[in-house]
């Protein structure tokens, strides 16, 4: 992460509509895959902590072990919210094998180069009987300058991504794309900012977080549409969007 973007994104993770919305559906996911489970004593880790919102988010199931890759991020995270951020990377977590509880990663394999050694990571510190949560971007198609200033090296497809963690030791419990009504507009915005130079339509560090950033009219709709799709995944798994949410459990034995 660039050093102005993790300082923007500090601000986008906790106002954007994007990401406000994101973290509604995404709590409400987690939920559901959690199922029975004690929801407020579970020992978590959170791969991939950035400016720590996600880590706050799942403070409400119980205690969160943070993990950022971007040394400069951990201490900017520390310094603002008094977390302890451990400085660490997902293909080589600091832990013991079958610590966790719930063991999360929300858009984080992307950014590395070997997504099968992150999740096997993941997997080896996973409790038997635990959960493993994962989020990623999907479709190549829609790849654009965002992935490229979030050093991205791939976007998924569902069955791309559940072979990463097709494991014989892994249940799945819930696999769903999600910002699905959104999709052909993002799609279709992006296809055309291939054509522009970015400084011409994207601001800061040039994340697509950056636009419609403000509280905005604009913003306040596009929340409630994202919004919206909490009400569909209530029933039924969304067939293709922008993202991916993938939960799965670890077997007993």
């Amino acid at each position: 992460m660039d050093k102005n973007y993790y300082k923007e994104y500090y601000v986008l993770e906790r106002e954007h509509w994007w990401f406000k919305a994101r973290a509604k559906i995404i709590t409400n996911l987690i939920l559901h895959s959690l199922k029975n489970k004690k929801k407020d004593q579970l020992n978590i880790l959170n791969i991939g902590a950035a400016t720590g919102k996600t880590s706050e988010l799942l403070s409400a199931f119980g205690n969160v072990t943070s993990l950022e890759y971007d040394t400069d991020c951990c201490e900017f995270a520390n310094h603002i919210l008094n977390l302890n951020i451990i400085d660490g990377s997902i293909l080589e977590l600091p832990f013991s094998a079958e610590e966790f509880d719930l063991v999360c990663a929300f858009d984080v394999i992307e950014h590395v180069e070997d997504d099968l050694l992150g999740a096997s990571e993941m997997i080896r510190v996973c409790k038997k009987g635990g959960t493993i949560v994962v989020t990623v971007p999907a479709f190549m198609l829609l790849w654009s300058h965002h992935d490229e200033v979030n050093h991205h090296y791939r976007r998924y497809t569902m069955s791309g991504l559940k072979k990463l963690f097709s494991k014989t030791n892994l249940t799945p419990i819930r696999s769903t794309y999600f910002n699905t009504i959104l999709f052909i507009p993002i799609l279709i915005f992006r296809l055309i900012s291939k054509l522009i130079p970015s400084k011409l339509i994207r601001i800061g560090a040039g994340s697509d977080a950056t636009l419609n950033s403000n509280n905005s009219i604009t913003s306040k709709i596009l929340y409630r549409i994202f919004e919206f799709e909490l009400i569909l995944l209530k029933y039924f798994n969304l067939p293709f969007g922008v993202s991916i949410f993938l939960s799965l459990s670890k077997k007993t034995n």
